[in-house]
């Protein structure tokens, strides 16, 4: 088994340990009040990291290309309160608009 096949077992692992970990060590009892907000912002969080380090990393400098103003479209599409699957297809659209303006 290969070095990468091993990291992506591990990883899956621990993900499946802490997941299961919150229900574990809760039980039926509720969250703590303080800690509530933290939990609630972190999806939203983490997926904005993801898609933030996805579009503008590249080997080591910040890439800025046709991804760009799709990403941007789809954050203004979700300011205004669009729904996600709308916001999506604009960040869609948008990028495909920017990829053919390129050529």
């Amino acid at each position: 088994m290969s070095e990468v096949w091993i990291v992506v077992l591990a990883v899956g692992a621990a993900t499946a340990l802490l997941k299961a970990a919150g229900p574990v060590f809760l039980g039926r009892r509720p969250l703590p009040t303080r800690a509530q907000p933290v939990v609630q912002l972190l999806a939203p969080v983490m997926l904005t990291a993801l898609v933030v380090t996805q579009t503008f990393a590249g080997d080591r400098e910040v890439t800025i290309d046709a991804r760009a103003p799709g990403v941007a479209a789809a954050a203004l599409a979700i300011w205004v309160r669009a729904p996600v699957v709308v916001a999506m297809g604009v960040a869609a659209v948008v990028t495909a608009l920017s990829r053919a303006v390129e050529l």
